[in-house]
């Protein structure tokens, strides 16, 4: 009896870990999922973001001054095969380049390419309602913020 105690006591050492390790596994950001607006003089710019489905968020952005169009990129957000989050993002004309994920709490993301010129920390949040961004250097300099409230209200 004392053998089968040890047996049960054993596999529930078990569990907790393997808890953790499903919990490693990070979620993926619904949390930025809309239509997000910013607007301050002539100057403007929108992000949209689908809610995850298929381990993917499909992304897009624009902004621009007056009726001119100054910048425009393609993301997304995907679980790659070996269970990891990237961020992948294509500005105007250039190729794609991946960001992998470096932290994610319950409203803040970040993605990170050390080996990328600018930007090589892409980080969003959220503040109440308002969806955030801030683009930098690896070590945090160079950095520009972004925000934008949801559309519609």
């Amino acid at each position: 009896m004392m053998k089968c105690w040890r047996n049960v006591a054993a596999l529930l050492l078990l569990v907790p870990s393997v808890g953790l390790a499903a919990a490693d596994n990070a979620a993926m950001p619904g949390w930025m999922t809309g239509a997000w607006l910013h607007a301050e003089g002539e100057e403007w710019a929108d992000e949209y973001w689908t809610p995850p489905r298929g381990d993917m968020m499909i992304g897009a952005s624009r902004s621009g001054k007056g009726d001119r169009l100054l910048f425009w990129e393609h993301m997304r957000i995907v679980r790659e095969d070996d269970g990891n989050i990237a961020f992948w993002a294509v500005a105007g004309d250039q190729k794609a380049v991946r960001f992998a994920l470096a932290s994610a709490t319950e409203n803040a993301v970040v993605f990170e390419n050390a080996a990328h010129d600018y930007p090589q920390r892409i980080r969003y949040w959220r503040e109440g309602k308002a969806l955030k961004a801030e683009i930098s250097a690896i070590d945090g300099s160079r950095a520009k913020t972004f925000g934008w409230e949801p559309a519609g209200q």
